[in-house]
């Protein structure tokens, strides 16, 4: 019997971790609502500390909620630029629960390989234009959806996507993954 409450204790505790706090990018304390399947790493992935799988969902402080798609590896068009062989695609929603809106001009998206900046592309044709409409405020309670691709080697390597809600403040989320 007291087996079987010790169990029942150590995964009380281990359910309760999972249930906490992160720090993304270790800038600031927020909540990663992670998706029930994508959101635990795979065996072969490792995440770098306050990072977060594709798939997962991050909450700034601000009420700003952002979910960010596991990527969609393609074959980027003869019209697109960069020209690369390969390209990756992120859906990005973002929610507005905060208490104003919130514009989306101050959003920014930069995406690394081994710490180095790779080139966000632009492919019209295949409908990744980044973000559209730069001007435009997201009401509270409202919600926005965008795609955004950047350029790959031809070999799979993990990738780190940051966005950044305000570009004068250093909050940012950090999305690792392979791609």
């Amino acid at each position: 019997m007291s087996t079987a409450r010790a169990v029942a204790a150590v995964c009380a505790v281990f359910a309760l971790g999972a249930c906490g706090t992160s720090t993304a990018g270790g800038d600031t304390e927020t909540t990663a609502i992670p998706e029930a399947a994508s959101a635990q790493p795979s065996p072969t992935t490792t995440l770098p500390a306050g990072s977060l799988e594709f798939g997962s969902e991050h909450r700034f402080p601000s009420g700003l909620v952002v979910r960010v798609s596991s990527p969609s590896v393609f074959e980027p068009s003869e019209n697109a630029y960069p020209r690369s062989e390969r390209a990756a695609a992120f859906s990005i929603s973002l929610l507005n629960e905060g208490e104003e809106p919130y514009r989306l001009s101050g959003f920014s998206v930069e995406a690394r390989i081994d710490g180095e900046e790779i080139e966000q592309v632009n492919d019209s044709t295949r409908g990744y234009n980044g973000i559209t409409e730069p001007d435009r405020d997201i009401s509270v309670g409202e919600s926005t959806e965008m795609t955004v691709a950047f350029a790959l080697e031809s070999t799979p390597r993990q990738l780190e996507l940051t966005l950044h809600p305000d570009a004068t403040k250093p909050t940012k989320a950090v999305f690792v993954g392979l791609a």
